[in-house]
């Protein structure tokens, strides 16, 4: 199916399950459309400990200095805001989705999926997980590759071994090569 058929399929799920709840009657579908996909989930550590650092360290030269800069709301704003950026970005978990057909994860702060097609290869050693995007042609006709994505256990804390496990089966599917 094509992906716009499958969006109007759950939302058209997800506006007949509403519906039946309402009545009280238990849903019919699943509302989630993709049953078979396996999500990876890791957790950010570096950056969230990167900002708390350079929080501290900004108060540290603040209580240095000669002058009242500690004493400004603006400077504790500041040092609150660094915190809650930390925390925020602790909290949101970095993941990789493996659906029937595309690969899907966040990067830069947007939705970004891959189908078979897309991928040139899949390479997995000990502790990091590496997909490598062909080239596609831009506007002006040069080839663009793009950033290859990298799925790290230490900095991300992704569950590697177990992610080699699946894209195996997804690139034996689509006869996408695979190297361990």
């Amino acid at each position: 199916m094509s992906r716009s058929w499958e969006r109007m399929v759950q939302k058209n799920t997800a506006h007949v399950n509403k519906q039946r709840k309402k009545q009280g009657k238990p849903s019919l579908y699943a509302s989630n459309g993709s049953s078979s996909a396996d999500i990876f989930r890791g957790r950010n550590f570096v950056l969230p400990i990167t900002l708390v650092a350079l929080a501290a360290i900004y108060i540290l030269l603040g209580v240095a200095s000669d002058q009242a800069v500690m004493g400004t709301s603006l400077t504790w704003i500041v040092v609150g805001l660094y915190v809650l950026l930390a925390v925020v970005i602790f909290l949101r978990r970095p993941f990789l989705k493996v659906d029937k057909n595309s690969i899907s994860t966040i990067k830069f702060n947007r939705d970004r999926r891959l189908t078979a097609d897309q991928i040139a290869m899949i390479k997995v050693g000990s502790g990091s997980v590496v997909i490598e995007l062909k080239g596609s042609k831009n506007k002006k006709g040069k080839v663009s590759k793009g950033g290859n994505w990298v799925f790290t256990r230490l900095i991300n804390r992704y569950d590697t071994a177990a992610m080699g496990e699946r894209l195996e089966r997804f690139a034996t599917t689509f006869d996408i090569p695979f190297e361990k």
